[in-house]
């Protein structure tokens, strides 16, 4: 088979992935309010610990102190879009009695995925251009965190009170942009680790805003003492798909 049209097979089964997990989610007309606090709860923590692990040491390993300031950067603008843009907005307040969190920062973690997802797609086009095997390898350890990525995303649109087909255009938006990221690599051989930095500070502080600030103090509200444990179920879930692709790539 031609290696481009592998290399597009391969995103497919990604979005699909991303598209399943978010489709757990909306599986049944509505959740109940406890079940959707642990599913909230989990992506959270796979939230934080995406940042943590994953953004933060890249984006510092490609561009050096350039990158605090970014983060600083992404951190402080959705802070202004939240409370100074849109300061009328009170989590838990708005117009239903069930709704989380507030839109803005359901288009955050979003875009904070998106991006993340680009860059999957991007590692893994270039891997398989590079040298077959190893970006088979690649594409094998990203498929593992799709599925909890799309039930990330799904989980924080509904409990923005999007609709239902948002909550999944939302998952397959992500899934998309490991395929953009894919496409991208058959124009450009080479991106600059300075770009992927940049991007990824950005996203972390954006993503550690979300996390921090929105989710885990809705999360802490819950009349439900075991829903909070839950979020450390979300950073071991993505602690161990890390680990899986470490070891992997590593090997």
């Amino acid at each position: 088979m031609n290696i481009s049209l592998t290399i597009l097979l391969f995103g497919l089964v990604t979005v699909c992935a991303e598209i399943l997990g978010g489709a757990v989610v909306l599986m049944r007309r509505g959740w109940p309010q406890r079940i959707q606090e642990y599913f909230l709860a989990l992506g959270a923590g796979f939230i934080l610990a995406l940042v943590i692990l994953d953004l933060i040491p890249v984006s510092i390993t490609s561009i050096g102190q350039a990158a605090p300031l970014l983060i600083l950067a992404g951190f402080s603008v959705m802070h202004f879009a939240e409370h100074t843009i849109v300061g009328h907005l009170h989590f838990g307040e708005e117009v239903h009695a069930d709704v989380m969190l507030s839109k803005v920062a359901s288009y955050s973690a979003f875009w904070g995925l998106f991006t993340h997802a680009f860059f999957d797609g991007v590692s893994i086009s270039a891997g398989m251009q590079y040298n077959v095997s190893l970006g088979i390898m690649i594409f094998v350890a990203i498929l593992l965190h799709k599925f909890p990525e799309g039930l990330t995303i799904a989980s924080v649109m509904l409990a923005a009170d999007h609709p239902r087909k948002n909550a999944f255009w939302a998952s397959a938006g992500a899934g998309a942009g490991t395929m953009l990221g894919i496409i991208a690599m058959f124009f450009l051989k080479d991106i600059g680790s300075g770009v992927v930095g940049y991007a990824f500070a950005f996203s972390a502080g954006a993503g550690m805003y979300v996390g921090a600030s929105d989710l885990i103090p809705e999360i802490n509200r819950s009349e439900n003492r075991s829903v909070p444990i839950a979020v450390f179920g979300g950073m071991i879930l993505f602690y161990c798909s890390s680990r899986i692709v470490s070891s992997i790539l590593g090997g």
